[in-house]
């Protein structure tokens, strides 16, 4: 494997959706290794930004827009980087029912825009995009790998799997070197309350201080193939190292169900999750039939990628964050 070609001093790296949970890590990883970071926010750039404020001064921040997919390409010709990281997405997948529209253009035609743009540079940069194992949906097979028929049940994984095949066309017919990551989900600290894995942090967290008494949730059979958000962005990074683009699963290879993250998230702290979980059936969602676990297989062959952090590691490193967050006077607490 070599590192792409550099312009003058460090090689440019622009990450589009850097103040997320994934562009945050990714941010970190890159600056650790010596590039010049530009992140992609939305407007205004100025705000607070919790995750990139303690890099913010070692990186230069652009606005654009997904809804206005020529803002995305204007900030990708003004920086001209040796590598293009394409995170921006809208991410809870039960928010695109309520507008498929919207979803599918700030997912697919965001990617197309930033795709043709790539190729217009010269040189054009290396091209990361995350995609999703949203594409498989209904696949009929699991574990899955980058062979298995897609089936999208959702607006969500119809857009992302938009976005995976654009990748490949313009791969194979035009040359861009371009890799789509399918993704599998990934949490850290920095993911949002939304999201089932910070609600169980949260709640377990909350409970062991005495700030609250129960948590209510849906399906606790419901399965997941969870990994660490630094180990994901790691394999992103990994791609743009092979002269060979391709498209890879990065996941952790294994099913757990929200029982399990349950069980681990209240152990941290010493708890009965049977005390303080309350089930409720207006919060159950269909589940696919096809359980969503990826197999991460061809990632370790080609890329030497592997996870570092286990799944019990980092659900340990979520609740001592939302403990060390509660903690902290009202005004100054972090989401």
């Amino acid at each position: 494997m070599s590192a792409p070609a550099t312009r003058a001093g460090a090689p440019r790296a622009l990450v589009t959706g850097a103040a997320g949970q994934d562009g945050s890590y990714l941010t970190e990883l890159l600056l650790d290794r010596g590039y010049e970071v530009f992140g992609v926010v939305r407007a205004p750039k100025a705000r607070a930004l919790p995750n990139l404020e303690h890099v913010r001064d070692r990186i230069t921040l652009l606005e654009a827009d997904l809804a206005e997919p020529g803002t995305l390409a204007a900030a990708l010709a003004e920086v001209e980087p040796a590598e293009l990281y394409h995170l921006a997405a809208p991410t809870f997948v039960p928010l695109s029912w309520q507008d498929p529209a919207s979803t599918v253009s700030e997912i697919a035609v965001a990617t197309a825009a930033l795709l043709a743009q790539a190729r217009a540079l010269d040189p054009a940069p290396r091209v990361y995009v995350a995609t999703s194992s949203e594409i498989f949906g209904e696949a009929g097979e699991s574990p899955q790998n980058e062979h298995t028929p897609c089936r999208p049940t959702t607006p969500y994984g119809v857009a992302k799997l938009a976005a995976h095949l654009l990748v490949g066309t313009l791969r194979e017919h035009h040359g861009l070197h371009a890799c789509s990551g399918i993704t599998y989900n990934h949490e850290s600290p920095r993911r949002p309350e939304r999201f089932v894995t910070r609600k169980v942090t949260r709640a377990a967290a909350a409970i062991k201080l005495g700030i609250e008494h129960e948590v209510v949730l849906g399906d606790l059979d419901a399965i997941r193939d969870w990994s660490d958000a630094g180990d994901i962005v790691r394999g992103a990074w990994l791609m743009l190292r092979s002269d060979r683009a391709d498209d890879y699963v990065l996941a952790s290879g294994h099913g757990r169900t929200v029982r399990e993250l349950v069980g681990v998230a209240f152990g941290c702290v010493g708890l009965d999750p049977g005390r303080h979980v309350r089930v409720d059936p207006s919060l159950l969602r269909p589940e696919p039939g096809t359980a969503p676990v990826g197999d991460p297989a061809k990632a370790r062959r080609e890329l030497g990628w592997s996870p570092e952090t286990s799944f019990e590691q980092m659900i340990e490193a979520m609740v001592e964050a939302d403990l060390e967050r509660l903690r902290e006077p009202a005004g100054h607490r972090r989401g």
